[in-house]
């Protein structure tokens, strides 16, 4: 039986938007400080006062639409 049916889809969307947004957070700092060489560079790439408003919106638009397409998926179409 699949645990997700039973689970509301406010909550599948919030367990897998959280987990997909640390996850690929993460990932994405990592890559800056490798590309850029330091820590310096990925604060002035990611975090500087004209970016990190972009950085922020970019990853939760990402994690809350991939979070109500898997979230759609478990609940509605996998069986």
């Amino acid at each position: 039986m699949n645990t997700y049916k039973n689970q509301s889809f406010l909550s599948l969307t919030l367990r897998f938007g959280i987990v997909f947004l640390v996850v690929v957070s993460a990932i994405k700092i990592i890559f800056s400080i490798v590309a850029n060489g330091s820590i310096s560079g990925m604060t002035e790439e990611l975090f500087s006062s004209s970016n990190w408003e972009q950085f922020v919106r970019m990853q939760l638009l990402m994690s809350v639409l991939y979070g109500s397409l898997m979230a759609g998926y478990y609940k509605f179409i996998k069986k």
